[in-house]
């Protein structure tokens, strides 16, 4: 990987892979690099066509541990073999991304492309365009390792609950007819 491939981080310090099929993938990809800014990891993001440049997924695979990833993030659409080709080439974890595609079944070829892995190469797989799932799921695998990260995952799902819970209030004081038109 060249610097003008990198995005985001210095080199030595990156740690997550994200990686597409395809440039047009980018729009879905973009939450998982939003959510992984969020929690401070430092990560790449590049573009790794397991069909139109097989070397480079073979060189991009073989050398990100020894680069210092920790896992990789890839999202695909279609036939979606990138998380799969991937994780039989390296012994990192992959989480998959299966993207919805103009030339899709509703997204269903992406999902069992990636989800029905043979047993000896499993890839993690998220719901159809959940790439931030993905970038969160990436932060818990790194927080397992990382006292600072769990602490953010933690409070960032703390957040979360506490939303929820001021949205319950909100339904219970002002009433469903009135909760929806804000």
């Amino acid at each position: 990987m060249n610097e003008q491939e990198t995005i985001n981080q210095k080199p030595e310090t990156i740690v997550v892979g994200i990686v597409m099929g395809s440039d047009s993938d980018l729009p879905v990809m973009q939450a998982a690099a939003d959510i992984l800014t969020y929690f401070e990891i430092s990560f790449e993001l590049t573009v790794v066509s397991a069909h139109r440049t097989p070397l480079r997924m073979v060189e991009y695979a073989s050398g990100a541990k020894d680069r210092g990833l920790k896992l990789i993030i890839a999202g695909a659409g279609g036939a979606a073999h990138l998380p799969g080709m991937l994780a039989s080439i390296t012994s990192l974890p992959v989480i998959g991304v299966p993207i919805k595609s103009s030339n899709s079944i509703d997204g269903w070829d992406s999902i069992l492309s990636i989800l029905q892995m043979p047993n000896g190469v499993p890839v993690a797989t998220v719901a159809l365009n959940a790439s931030r799932n993905a970038g969160i799921l990436a932060a818990q695998f790194i927080g397992a390792f990382d006292q600072n990260i769990a602490e953010k995952v933690a409070a960032y799902k703390e957040k979360m609950n506490k939303e929820v819970l001021e949205k319950v209030q909100h339904l219970q004081s002002a009433g469903w007819p009135n909760t929806f038109d804000k």
